[in-house]
């Protein structure tokens, strides 16, 4: 049976091209949009969940995550 997950997706533009990133599992893909950068992160993430072992899953996976900003006094 399928379960669904949710994962983090952090986006930032790097040029011309949108990298997406997955810090629970060190997954990075890329697209020229948000939502293509978005997609393509989401298809690396099940064909990796697919294809790893259940140890490698385990091994890679954050399970705490946490995202937050910071003030910073700048000069």
């Amino acid at each position: 049976m399928k379960t669904k997950r949710n994962f983090t997706a952090i986006i930032e533009k790097e040029g011309d091209m949108y990298v997406a990133l997955c810090p629970e599992l060190d997954i990075a893909s890329q697209g020229n949009s948000v939502e293509e950068a978005r997609q393509n992160l989401k298809e690396a993430i099940e064909l990796f969940l697919e294809e790893a072992s259940p140890s490698e899953i385990k091994e890679r996976l954050h399970s705490e995550l946490f995202i937050t900003q910071l003030e910073v006094v700048v000069g």
